[in-house]
């Protein structure tokens, strides 16, 4: 049986999840398609583009993503502490932003008195917004309808275009972050169409090397991928918990050893992220060819993806010897 979206995605557990969807049929929707010569490249740059529009609406930021030609990739980090300081205007202002505004938060905006049932009015709607800026499956809602909606006027046809609900994974801690990550980062060197991380469009891995190498070829419109913050205590950690110079070394050395056409040459001294978390060489190059189906819709260490399991009404758990093997001891 299905599981309800709202138990799959639970920020009091983990802010961190992994989101895919895929166009329907599988068909080259936003690539191009060989057998008419059709490209379809610019939707791809669509979803880039309101996926950061997003974000700054949203309490939520993304850590990486990945639009292939028939499907994208998400890792998504819910902000409850922004979420929590939205003031009332501020919520109004950001759901506005994307719906139209309710009479009664119209008239609070502009510093009209409202009644004692309006503050109700009012303070109901703003409950309800404010929890939905930090619902992912609002967001990915306001990402794919526009999306369809776009592509469907733009071929002249109507009915659906995604192939289904969006599916997602709940990533418990830091190995299972940074295995999805670099997992979703290196999707178009493990298709073959694209031989380096720089040329790997439509790519978070890309964006940040642009913006780190100055290449930038236009401004950002939205808000900026969530920086790599390198704090140790988790506690303390608002970012991604690593350096991000030791993020590109672990996925230069990934990408070059997972790649069969072109082996290129590793050097015998193990990345520093993968001897400080004590995961082995081949472990971590199965987790980065094969993350999404290794698991479920949790990845994290067995403990707390059984716990979480738990929690849900459930007994199983799907990833058990994968999990131990990127969580050692």
């Amino acid at each position: 049986m299905t599981t309800a979206r709202k138990r799959l995605i639970d920020a009091a557990s983990t802010p961190f999840y992994h989101v895919i969807n895929r166009c329907v049929r599988r068909a080259f929707l936003c690539g191009e398609d060989q057998l008419t010569g059709k490209t379809y490249e610019h939707r791809r740059g669509w979803i880039v583009d309101k996926i950061t529009q997003l974000a700054a609406v949203f309490c939520i930021d993304i850590c990486a993503y990945a639009v292939m030609s028939n499907h994208y990739h998400l890792v998504l980090k819910i902000d409850l502490d922004s979420q929590k300081r939205l003031s009332a205007t501020q919520v109004i202002e950001r759901w506005t932003q994307l719906f139209h505004c309710h009479p009664t938060a119209a008239k609070f905006l502009v510093g009209e008195k409202l009644s004692a049932g309006e503050h109700i009015v009012l303070d109901k709607l703003i409950s309800e917004w404010r929890e939905r800026l930090g619902n992912i499956s609002w967001f990915m809602r306001c990402l794919n309808e526009e999306i369809a909606r776009k592509a469907n006027h733009e071929d002249g046809c109507k009915g659906v275009f995604w192939e289904g609900r969006f599916k997602s994974q709940a990533l418990l801690d830091e190995q299972a972050l940074l295995a999805c990550m670099m997992y979703v980062d290196l999707n178009p060197i493990r298709a073959g169409i694209a031989d380096t991380l720089q040329s790997s469009d439509y790519t978070s891995i890309q964006a940040r090397i642009s913006a780190l190498t100055a290449q930038q070829t236009a401004p950002v419109t939205g808000k900026p991928l969530l920086p790599f913050d390198g704090t140790v205590c988790t506690l303390e950690q608002s970012g991604i918990p690593y350096h991000f110079a030791d993020y590109l070394q672990l996925i230069d050395w990934t990408g070059r050893a997972i790649r069969d056409d072109k082996r290129g040459f590793i050097h015998a001294t193990t990345p520093k992220l993968l001897t400080t978390l004590g995961i082995s060489d081949d472990a971590w190059l199965l987790s980065a060819k094969d993350f999404r189906r290794q698991y479920g819709g949790i990845s994290g260490s067995w403990d707390a993806m059984c716990a979480m399991k738990a929690k849900w009404g459930g007994k199983w758990c799907k990833g058990k010897q994968f999990s131990r093997s990127i969580h050692p001891g």
